[in-house]
């Protein structure tokens, strides 16, 4: 009885409110609530509309067999690469496209003719550097041969992409065989940049070597593209083919080497008592096995070997390669349970100058990342995953990522530099997840592993408040954290739906607003339970495969049966913010004899309590409505009205009618904080549906048994509002902003 109450009030309220809904102008009308449509692409055999892939869906697959030599004395990467590239597609192939993406390091390269620079009074020597350029280093793949059966075949260069031309077309469901020679010089990752490259410690004449995109790779062949040949400028990342590698890599004998794969000759490599500590490690759940140990390491830095040795890895159902390799790498490890028979091995591998930090910290956040992105997407399928330490870095490869994160030189270090380390750590490991194995296309859309890793890293942090003893301080995720950028300046804002290679604010664009995106979807609109199910079934869905925006987006809504077509166009597609103005708030009681309230006209909408446009306070009395006696039939209830009940019900109840403006421009959930005269509090959520009628002005009744004192919208700042101080009512008489009177300074 009490909701068909409310009903007959409400619609009361509500024809006075839909008559002024009608004055707005059809222009005011946004659409933010039209589906998508041809927005997204049209799902096909390949693709369905339910986010999926199709029945006929393919991709193409790439194996290589590798010889790498490191050669320390000269900081140059010497390979023989054999392909075997599987046609599963239905087209025939007439040649292939192979990324070259060290040649954006060639004395050809356009990368640092579209780089944007400007000149300031005081330049640092690294400034003059960039500037100037290293005339001595010569970077870029020299390619000395391709070949296919002993025969040279015919390729053309361009830029960061080889087209390689086949003598007969490849037809569907064939498979072919090629070898490149290769060779270049690793740049210097400290002065040159890059994700891939060599530090050099001068003290003691040693390099430690992170080593990736260093060796020709197959472009991706893809149903909804063709071949994805977009050139390597330097900000859009990969996008790769799955195979299986055997990789031999040959450094001096006084090295360690960590990589993509599993280690196939640890006796070969390795001494008897690491032997001893490996195994160790392959059983120790609780904390890290030490294998090279820091004295070790420190023996390894002052001697140079002349010979070397051969460490030899295989990794299967990969889409990428990289390796680390240095005599000054301490080794740990520990296994992560996930399941019966599913036991990775947590590793890190760093030099003396990442301690005590690396010991105390690297592997158990590599062992807290697998956890919990196994948990929230799929189960790690891979027997290693391993953090390698060097200086000003973050970059990521299958198995494999760089990280920063340096103590001081005495070992002490600030909750910052922890911090920093462990959630570069944590977001490098994730990216296993995305793109690694979840593989979107990097180079055309950043956020789709960016944005997404960075969600589930936020995720993950949280969950190591048990071993912090604190909630760690997340830097992207929460709500709130991502106004200042989505309110800035209009025109340095661009939509997450932006190529890699035109985004201007690459962190909060790509990571942060995305991540942010997706949180907000998981606590505010969703909810854990059901955001959590299609997520997951987003991520079951395409493991392994090639996932575009439309399949995620297609996939979220088809598994939890939630339209969120007004969520995409807002926070993918759009530039517009959240700003949700509580801009008016009039109260009133059902007229009686008892009460004695003065019935007043309740057209004034806009004003305040008292008449006019202040917006202070509720006023000492509530307006007055008349209850209309009807004698009409309702449908939904199937009855006549009974009109004494209803206004029993409603006498001493406390209507309030709120006037609630968009001025953002992005429809959002409503949370909306209740406090009462008597101290108590309620939350009430309205969804954001509310504004599909008007997007830009909405009034609404709510009845509440108590007398309203205070009234806060979005009170945890769950919605990302941009601006605050217009989000309570009654307004302060000094403007002051939410904060204070979340502190209770009101």
């Amino acid at each position: 009885m009490k909701n068909s109450i409310l009903l007959i009030v409400t619609f009361l309220f509500s024809t006075v409110t839909m008559a002024q809904d009608r004055k707005q102008k059809d222009t005011e009308w946004e659409q933010k609530f039209e589906q998508l449509g041809t927005m997204l692409p049209t799902p096909n055999v390949y693709r369905t509309a339910s986010g999926a892939p199709g029945h006929q869906y393919w991709q193409q697959k790439a194996d290589y067999k590798m010889k790498i030599v490191l050669d320390d004395n000269n900081q140059t990467i010497t390979g023989t690469e054999d392909i075997t590239y599987y046609n599963n597609s239905p087209d025939d192939l007439e040649y292939l496209w192979v990324q070259l993406d060290q040649n954006m390091r060639a004395r050809d390269s356009d990368s640092p003719l579209i780089g944007r620079s400007s000149m300031r009074d005081t330049l640092s020597a690294l400034a003059v550097f960039r500037l100037t350029g290293d005339s001595d280093y010569d970077g870029g793949f020299k390619i000395k041969s391709v070949k296919s059966s002993g025969q040279d075949m015919s390729y053309i260069i361009n830029k960061t992409m080889m087209r390689i031309d086949l003598e007969a077309p490849l037809k569907s469901g064939q498979n072919m065989s090629f070898s490149i020679d290769w060779m270049y010089n690793i740049n210097n990752r400290m002065t040159d940049g890059g994700r891939s490259g060599l530090e050099y410690f001068e003290d003691e004449d040693n390099y430690l070597y992170t080593i990736a995109q260093f060796f020709p790779r197959m472009a991706v062949y893809i149903d909804n593209e063709g071949w994805q040949n977009k050139q390597f400028l330097g900000s859009g990342e990969f996008a790769l083919t799955f195979g299986d590698y055997e990789v031999d890599l040959t450094v001096p004998s006084d090295f360690i080497v960590g990589a993509t794969g599993m280690l196939q000759n640890p006796n070969e490599v390795l001494t008897e008592e690491q032997m001893e500590r490996f195994e160790q490690a392959k059983k120790s759940y609780d904390k890290p096995v030490i294998i090279v140990t820091e004295k070790e390491a420190k023996k390894n830095e002052k001697t140079k070997a002349s010979d070397t040795k051969t460490w030899k890895f295989k990794a299967e159902n990969v889409r990428d390669y990289g390796f680390c390799a240095s005599r000054k790498f301490i080794w740990d490890a520990m296994a992560v349970k996930l399941s019966d028979g599913n036991e990775p091995l947590a590793m890190s591998y760093y030099p003396k100058e990442g301690n005590p930090l690396w010991e105390e910290w690297s592997t158990a956040a590599v062992a807290q990342t697998l956890k919990t992105y196994s948990k929230f997407t799929i189960e790690y399928p891979y027997p290693v995953a391993i953090s390698v330490h060097t200086a000003s870095i973050g970059m990521e490869y299958p198995m494999i990522c760089f990280n920063y994160g340096r103590p001081n030189k005495d070992g002490s270090y600030s909750d910052r530099t922890k911090h920093g380390m462990i959630g570069v750590i944590i977001h490098e490991v994730g990216h296993n997840f995305f793109p690694m194995i979840i593989n979107s296309d990097e180079r055309q859309w950043t956020w789709m592993d960016e944005g997404l890793n960075t969600f589930v890293q936020y995720l993950t942090e949280q969950e190591l408040t048990d071993q912090l003893g604190y909630e760690f301080p997340s830097r992207r995720g929460p709500a709130h954290k991502i106004v200042d950028y989505m309110s800035g300046e209009n025109g340095l804002v661009r939509p997450i739906m932006t190529n890699s290679e035109q985004i201007r604010q690459f962190g909060a664009n790509a990571y942060a607003k995305p991540a942010t995106a997706l949180n907000l979807l998981r606590t505010t609109v969703m909810g854990p339970e059901l955001f959590d199910k299609a997520f997951k079934t987003y991520s079951e869905r395409w493991a392994f495969k090639h996932p575009t925006p439309a399949d995620l987006f297609r996939t979220m809504e088809d598994a939890s049966a939630v339209d969120l077509d007004w969520f995409w166009r807002g926070w993918f597609y759009g530039t517009d913010y959240v700003d949700v103005d509580l801009s008016n708030v009039r109260w009133f009681q059902m007229q009686t004899e008892e009460n004695g309230l003065e019935s007043r006209n309740i057209k004034g909408a806009g004003q305040g309590i008292d008449g006019s446009n202040s917006n202070k306070d509720f006023g000492s009395d509530p307006q007055a409505f008349v209850f209309a006696e009807s004698n009409r039939k309702y449908r939904e209830f199937n009855q006549s009205v009974d009109n004494g009940k209803i206004k029993q019900a409603a006498e001493g109840k406390n209507f309030y009618e709120l006037t609630l403006k968009n001025q953002g421009g992005l429809v959002s959930p409503i949370i909306i904080q209740w406090t009462y005269t008597d101290g108590s509090v309620e939350l009430e959520k309205i969804p954001a549906e509310i504004w599909k009628i008007n997007e830009k002005e909405v009034k609404k009744v709510f009845m509440k048994n108590k007398q309203v004192a205070k009234i806060v919208i979005d009170p945890d700042k769950m919605t990302a509002d941009a601006y605050t101080d217009n989000n309570v009512f009654p307004r302060t008489n000094d403007g002051d902003r939410f904060e204070q009177f979340k502190e209770g300074k009101d």
